[in-house]
């Protein structure tokens, strides 16, 4: 007997195609590991315990680990620690995942009850600045304090590749008094969903773990994705780092069982369960703004039906759009509030208790701040994608548990079910046209299933060229004065500069003096062009994420813990879909200190520091207000220079917004790192396959609103990245000023 026949059929629906995806089990491992001592009942997946062999084997010096998603890549990333045979600095790409897996961690600890008792901590950029204000300590001193009492230190990989560069030091500081310590007090740096991440935070990774090796030598790195990251692997093989991959996929770890029967067998045979059978519809729509959001306002009756015929259910909707999330909730809280099911929101402008208290909710309505690793129980998820990559990290999500607690009581799951909101086009290509791939009512396996949406779906840019253009500039700040540069430093670490050197040379395909040449040009260009000290394109290479010239600070009156009313966003996002009121700067913090005093709780503030503008926000547009970029000059020599530059002048026109005269009163007056080009928006992000939320925007000269941009801009980070690709739309002339 199938197991998907004893599932309980969903009415279908208007351009719905369903298939059943079988569940998961992953291969145990074959023999019990000398001097492991695990927790009664519990085996070890092969794919944990061949991380745990690589991580001890001394000939090997960083660890890729993918398998998939839900099969304990954090235990296996653990392993050791817990047996107190190391300590480990653990990097995660959001505070939130950060938060969950301290929770998961907390749990294998109290399983295997080890002695003495790892020290564990989180800090976060928040965090830190909230110890620093609240202990009287500079940031240098609460992380040396921080790192030195823990033996599992959860943070960010921004945080580690900024210690690194010095970024927390007092002029008169050696460059290795943070990195010094924390890289001697580790062995093993871990990075978690690291297949977030794009090519400039790759490219900084490399830097560090290069510094790191050639100043402390033997260290263990281990990278945990579900998807693995080629370009990164064969740029570390290529400079000597012993790499291995643990891909139990490629192993043929993992079986798709069609019956109760071969399921339970497996389970006989410790195998474990992975995922879960899924029965997975697709929703075709328009590809347009607010398809998805007006899909779920019309089928708000069906939400309701799958909870009431499956009582116990706890569900998700994850959607690429914070203003969508931040209009829905409202409209599903007051919908569902009737048959007792409560309603939670998870966005990147949700309150940290409201983030909290989302996960506990019978259905939490978010963003990618979810669908990021975060452990949360559900067996009914409705998602949108834009690319391979957010369709099977979404998900993920669901299928991983068969239970979940209640008032103290076990409730398990009946079923899993999920509808992915997408766009004609995929449907079309995976149903309809002739020799589809798959058919409705078929039932396939995750590897065949993951394959077919690969070729077929949208496949966003990697900007592999990044690493030759732009990753040596990391490189050689490192090797300048202020790191390995320094007279203590050269003493200290006797050949280190050289070595880190020749290696990155290597790795990113260039010269070092070619590089020192394009950061000496720059300098004197921006001297020139301001009058003032400063490398703004270098320091942008230099980021880790890049420097968000476009983000503002918000004091949202709509979020009810006044505590967490202080948020920043980006311009485009505010512009676009807020109802705000500009304030000063001064008016803005003045607020936060007030809050701050009144309940007793101090605020994070530097994140405001260079913030472009402050506002209140009031409520949430219904429909987006379009708006674009103008320059008040000529674009064309700009967009022919074909290069990465600073523009002063950039302005916001949106008639309909009463408060775009304040905002461009600050906005002129910011030097903005740019990449130009004399090609419509719409024409650079096809062309290119750019991600869904890169930052590219319409710009037209002044007074040229009568018809539609003929010029498009990046700022930031992305004006780097941008300008990796921008060979495409060139016929002749220009510079490659590094390749």
């Amino acid at each position: 007997m199938s197991i998907h026949s004893s599932l309980k059929q969903e009415s279908l629906i208007v351009d719905t195609y369903s298939i059943t995806l079988k569940p998961v089990y992953s291969c145990p491992a074959s023999e019990p590991l000398q001097g492991v001592t695990l927790p009664p009942g519990w085996t070890l997946a092969w794919h944990q315990a061949e991380t745990f062999k690589a991580l001890s084997d001394p000939n090997i010096d960083v660890v890729f680990n993918t398998a998939m998603t839900g099969d304990g890549k954090t235990l296996a990333a653990c392993l050791d620690v817990l047996l107190g045979n190391c300590s480990a600095m653990v990097q995660y790409p959001t505070n939130e995942l950060a938060r969950d897996q301290e929770i998961q961690i907390q749990s294998y600890v109290e399983k295997f009850n080890p002695f003495p008792l790892p020290r564990i901590g989180r800090l976060s950029s928040a965090e830190l600045e909230l110890y620093a204000e609240n202990e009287g300590l500079r940031k240098s001193a609460v992380l040396e304090t921080h790192t030195s009492q823990r033996d599992i230190l959860l943070s960010n990989p921004d945080i580690l590749h900024y210690l690194h560069r010095g970024a927390y030091l007092m002029p008169k500081d050696s460059p290795d008094k943070l990195w010094g310590r924390i890289d001697e007090d580790f062995d093993l740096f871990i990075f978690d969903e690291f297949h977030v991440f794009n090519a400039p935070q790759i490219a900084s990774v490399i830097n560090t773990l290069l510094l790191i090796r050639y100043t402390k030598r033997q260290k263990k790195f281990l990278f945990l994705s579900a998807t693995p990251n080629q370009e990164l692997l064969t740029r570390l093989n290529k400079v000597g780092f012993r790499c291995v991959e643990i891909n139990p996929i490629d192993q043929n770890k993992y079986v798709f069982p069609s019956t109760l029967k071969e399921c339970q067998e497996l389970e006989g045979q410790k195998w474990r369960k992975v995922s879960r059978e899924i029965k997975l519809n697709f929703i075709s729509l328009e590809p347009s703004t607010k398809a998805s959001e007006n899909w779920l306002k019309d089928n708000q009756q069906l939400i309701l039906d799958y909870f009431q015929n499956h009582p116990g259910s706890k569900g998700a909707i994850i959607l690429n759009s914070i203003a969508a999330v931040k209009r829905l909730t409202p409209i599903f809280t007051e919908f569902l509030k009737p048959y007792g099911l409560t309603v939670g929101e998870n966005t990147g402008l949700s309150g940290k208790g409201q983030k909290e208290r989302s996960l506990s909710t019978d259905l939490v309505l978010g963003t990618s701040t979810i669908d990021v690793g975060v452990d949360f129980k559900i067996n009914f998820l409705i998602f949108e994608s834009s690319d391979t990559g957010t369709f099977i990290q979404r998900l993920g999500r669901l299928g991983r548990h068969d239970d979940y607690e209640k008032d103290g009581k076990k409730i398990t799951f009946t079923n899993f079910t999920a509808y992915a909101l997408t766009p004609n086009f995929l449907v079309g290509s995976l149903f309809l046209e002739q020799s589809a791939p798959l058919e409705t009512g078929g039932i396939y396996d995750r590897k065949y299933f993951n394959e077919i949406l690969k070729d077929k779906y949208y496949k966003i840019n990697d900007f592999r060229q990044y690493y030759s253009r732009w990753g040596a500039v990391q490189s050689v700040i490192l090797c300048g004065k202020n790191g390995l540069g320094n007279d203590y430093i050269k003493r200290s670490y006797a050949g280190s500069q050289e070595a880190f050197k020749t290696a990155c040379e290597e790795v990113f395909e260039t010269k070092f003096g070619r590089v020192a040449g394009c950061l000496r040009r720059w300098r004197s260009e921006w001297q020139q062009f301001s009058g003032r000290d400063g490398n703004p394109i270098a320091d942008e290479a230099a980021s880790f994420r890049g420097s968000s010239p476009l983000l503002c600070g918000i004091y949202d009156l709509t979020e009810t813990n006044e505590i967490d009313r202080f948020k920043t966003y980006d311009l485009p996002g505010i512009i676009s879909n807020l109802e705000i009121e500009v304030i000063s700067k001064e008016a803005f913090l003045r607020s936060l200190h007030q809050t701050a005093e009144r309940h007793k709780q101090p605020i994070p503030k530097s994140r405001f520091e260079y913030c472009l503008a402050f506002m209140k926000l009031h409520s949430y547009r219904e429909e987006r207000l379009n708006w674009r970029l103008t320059y008040p000059g000529d674009l064309q020599p700009i967009a022919d220079a074909w290069k990465v530059q600073v523009l002063l002048g950039i302005q916001v026109w949106q008639p309909q917004n009463r408060w775009i005269s304040e905002i461009n009163k600050r906005l002129r007056t910011k030097p903005l790192v740019s990449y130009v080009l004399p090609i419509p928006m719409i024409e650079v992000r096809k062309r290119l396959r750019l991600p869904m939320h890169f930052q590219i925007y319409e710009l037209d000269e002044a007074g040229q609103h009568d018809r539609n941009a003929i010029y498009s801009v990046a700022f930031g980070q992305s004006a780097l990245l941008l300008e990796t690709l921008a060979y495409r739309f060139k016929s002749d002339g220009g510079e490659l000023w590094i390749c």
